[in-house]
């Protein structure tokens, strides 16, 4: 009888070190880092205010100003409040990475979008899920090999046509299509974004989804979880004139 309660006793032990190994691991795994958008949510006027001429005053005044031509055109650069996001889908949940080390410029021509240029670049060592374990792997020399790759960057190749008529605290969309380098091989992509005017700032958000293969790279599996190919790369920029 002490054998037996002995074995059961120990198995006990097992299991339980296996639950907390596998929460451990778990909680490792899971996401740390919040997306934050720099285009804040747009209020909306109360639709049943009691008093229409002060609904209407509320509404103006969500409308903001006029942008002009003057205001928007020229030569802007990334701010460095602007942050990148990569986020990785797994089985259980969306995993998200955020790079805030981003620099880039963005000539704007309402007249021209041909004329129009833009890049950016971020440095892969600033990289951060909130782990540190994983971090270190994810650099590493057999994933991203950031040490021999230190950046990843965007040039853009065309923007679609922007509004010749901006109003301050808008979101325009704007399509940017150009080449994405990540660990040194380009794949041409389509940033499907919105930017808005306001207080003398551009704010750009962006997405775009890539997969490990487009940069040679393979999706990371593990007893605990499996990792879906896509990758979505999402940039939150704001820049100054």
């Amino acid at each position: 009888m002490k054998k037996k309660t002995w074995i059961w006793t120990a198995a006990g032990v097992v299991a339980a070190g296996a639950i907390a190994a596998f929460m451990l691991l778990n909680n490792s795994l899971g996401n740390n880092v919040e997306i934050e958008s720099v285009i804040p949510a747009q209020e909306q006027t109360a639709a049943n205010s009691a008093n229409s001429g002060t609904a209407a005053a509320n509404a103006a005044e969500t409308a903001g100003a006029a942008v002009t031509a003057e205001q928007l055109n020229g030569a802007w650069s990334v701010a460095d409040t602007s942050k990148v996001y990569w986020s990785v889908t797994t089985s259980q949940e969306t995993v998200n990475f955020v790079n805030p080390s981003v620099t880039g410029t963005w000539n704007v021509n309402l007249e021209d979008a041909a004329a129009m240029t833009g890049e950016g670049a971020i440095e892969m060592s600033a990289l951060d899920s909130g782990n540190g374990q994983r971090d270190e792997h994810v650099k590493a020399a057999d994933f991203l090999d950031a040490a021999q790759f230190p950046q990843s960057t965007f040039v853009v190749s065309s923007f679609s046509e922007l509004p010749a008529e901006w109003t301050e605290g808008t979101a325009v969309p704007v399509q940017m299509q150009g080449t994405l380098t990540v660990k040194g091989i380009d794949k041409d992509v389509i940033f499907d974004s919105q930017v808005v005017y306001s207080g003398g700032q551009l704010m750009l958000s962006g997405t775009t989804t890539v997969t490990f293969a487009d940069f040679g790279l393979t999706s990371p599996h593990n007893i605990v979880m499996e990792t879906e190919n896509d990758l979505e790369v999402r940039l939150e920029l704001v820049l100054n004139k």
